[in-house]
């Protein structure tokens, strides 16, 4: 126990020490934190009506982002899958990191439900009235809560045992880790079932709902870890080769594909039958009459996936500059898509035949914004304590020394 304390007090030192370019970011994250959490402070006070959200539009950019977190916490599932079931070799040391931003995206994804709660200090009635198993809200806090701890449980195991320099012990990580695949793709499928489950809302009426959710987390989670590894690569010395992030390519291309295609026969679906519940599907694609707010965002969406799925699929796309490019794109595009694209027009007409349009307030966004940075930073530690310790820079029988040799670690 003294030991595992020393451990997690050298790790919270660790945290502190860095660069210029460290402290620069870690500044920038905590001063966007710190106005979202002054934004969600007059939030608690003056109640939800400093958002855009109406008694029509009760879900917006809250719930958007938490959908499109929920997801991009399932895709460390993708460098899970290749390493521990296909043997891959090049993604092997990088599963660590596609599970630490697991954690972090569980942490932003469970924050953003928290601030969509108008009344956050009655959380406690949701717990006395806890209607399992009818109800899927309850099904997706279990699911939730227990991704975050099994994602816990193995980066701190793995973490832990690199610290006191042993190989981890097959009983205490290997059946958490196939415990945890599954777990991934049931947490996105689980809140799909949330929107598809909703009879009184026909947009999200589709059985398609979850394999587009899975589609796309998989395409836009290793899109992310893409850019994310590369920052790893120029800001540490920790080895990622090129061909480990070719194969993160393969995924998103493949999961993208898979996702477009899916998105065509929805669009198909709703506007050549022509039922009685295409008006939702028509306000976000064409407009209804002078209501067009999600249009210009949708085609953007559209526009920005095409583009960077073409990219992919072309040879240049082998080149990091240009995969970077369609990386940004698909994750910019996936989150307008899967988002407020997904969300909103749900809402839209109500179920009267209402028009009520949803834009987003600046105190609303603040707090999103606020909440992202505070994940980003979550995951900027986990990752700065990480790096050293697997390096074997800092062990039980080691101080923290930056410029000491890489120890290598028991496999």
């Amino acid at each position: 126990m003294i030991q595992y304390l020393t451990f997690l007090t050298r790790c919270f030192r660790l945290s502190f020490v860095g660069d210029w370019r460290y402290y620069l970011w870690m500044l920038f994250l905590s001063i966007v934190a710190l106005l979202g959490l002054n934004a969600y402070c007059k939030q608690f006070v003056h109640g939800l009506a400093t958002t855009g959200m109406t008694d029509q539009v009760s879900w917006g950019l809250y719930i958007a982002n938490f959908t499109y977190l929920v997801g991009m916490a399932a895709a460390a599932v993708m460098l899970v899958i290749p390493v521990y079931i296909y043997r891959n070799r090049d993604l092997h040391n990088l599963v660590i990191f596609g599970e630490l931003f697991a954690v972090a995206a569980i942490i932003m994804a469970l924050l953003f439900v928290t601030v969509d709660l108008g009344r956050p200090e009655r959380f406690h009635h949701l717990m006395l009235r806890f209607n399992f198993p009818i109800s899927m809200l309850t099904w997706d806090v279990i699911v939730l809560n227990g991704y975050l701890l099994l994602n816990l449980h193995i980066c701190g195991y793995l973490i832990y045992c690199a610290y006191c320099r042993r190989k981890p012990g097959k009983f205490f990580y290997y059946p958490f880790v196939f415990i945890a695949i599954a777990w991934a793709i049931s947490i996105h499928t689980v809140t799909a079932f949330l929107y598809s489950g909703l009879g009184g809302r026909p947009f999200w009426n589709s059985a398609v709902i979850a394999p587009r959710f899975l589609a796309s987390a998989f395409a836009a989670g290793p899109a992310f870890l893409i850019l994310t590894l590369q920052v790893i690569r120029s800001t540490t010395d920790y080895t990622i080769s090129d061909r480990a992030l070719l194969t993160l390519r393969n995924i998103v291309t493949i999961a993208m594909t898979i996702n477009m295609f899916l998105l065509g026969c929805e669009v198909f679906t709703e506007f050549y039958t022509d039922s009685a519940h295409v008006a939702s599907a028509k306000y976000l694609f064409t407009g209804l009459g002078p209501h067009r707010g999600l249009v210009p965002w949708i085609w953007t969406a559209i526009g920005l996936n095409t583009v960077a799925l073409l990219l992919l699929y072309l040879p240049v796309s082998r080149g990091l500059q240009f995969l970077n490019f369609a990386c940004v794109m698909l994750i910019i595009g996936v989150w307008i898509e899967k988002g407020m694209g997904l969300i909103v027009p749900a809402f839209i007409p109500t179920p009267l035949g209402e028009i009520v349009e949803y834009i987003p307030t600046l105190n609303e966004s603040l707090v999103s914004l606020g909440i992202w940075a505070f994940g980003l930073l979550v995951y900027t530690i986990l990752v700065r304590v990480t790096v050293p310790v697997l390096f074997g820079r800092l062990s039980f029988d080691r101080e923290y020394d930056p410029n000491a040799l890489p120890e290598p670690l028991p496999h």
